[in-house]
């Protein structure tokens, strides 16, 4: 008979089940993601499955999101790999993709007939609204996070400010944005992080 854990052991992560849970988790997470994926995979993996915490989410998709290719595709594949390797990986990749393709295609043939249509445009001026708002939920529902970060919580909306103005009042590139103020964040963080040194 198994021990219960020590109070000083940490509870060990719930984590997908096999290979056919992490494919059928991430088809569940792709099909709801419709306008703004984010505020959906932060809902499914932190709040739901319990997979990962506010934290390692945040981190992770820092990493996904300085990656090339579509955040989300980039998160699947470490979470995939992280638990199964190459073949979790290619599941989460797979969950990820072949459904919403398929739809994808279904509704691109239907939009085809109808994309004249002055409510066609309409609809999708509406989505966009509600992706925008499920996008600034998420970002508040994850700011309580920044508090335990090494820079500290002033200097953590300092950069998020800047980044909002360069990005979207002064339009800079993203890559020039990323490199400048994500350069800086790394290198002001390793230097909170390193160790002292030894006298």
């Amino acid at each position: 008979m198994n021990s219960p854990p020590s109070p000083d052991q940490p509870t060990p992560h719930p984590q997908p089940e096999s290979l056919t849970d992490l494919f059928v988790s991430f088809t569940v997470l792709a099909l709801q993601g419709f306008g703004g994926v984010l505020a959906v995979v932060q809902r499914e993996l932190v709040e739901k499955k319990r997979w990962m915490t506010r934290e390692e989410f945040i981190e992770d998709w820092a990493v996904a999101q300085i990656m090339p290719g579509p955040n989300v595709i980039n998160l699947s594949l470490m979470i995939g790999s992280r638990y199964f390797g190459l073949r979790g990986a290619l599941a989460a990749l797979a969950g990820m993709l072949t459904v919403p393709l398929i739809l994808v295609l279904l509704l691109g043939v239907f939009y085809a007939q109808f994309a004249e249509h002055p409510g066609a445009a309409g609809a999708l001026r509406g989505m966009g609204a509600v992706a925008a708002g499920l996008i600034g939920a998420t970002g508040l529902k994850l700011f309580a996070a920044l508090k335990t970060n090494a820079m500290g919580l002033r200097l953590c909306i300092a950069f998020g400010i800047a980044c909002f103005v360069a990005v979207a009042l002064l339009r800079w590139p993203l890559v020039y944005v990323l490199l400048g103020l994500g350069g800086l964040a790394c290198v002001l963080a390793w230097q909170k992080l390193k160790p002292a040194e030894l006298p």
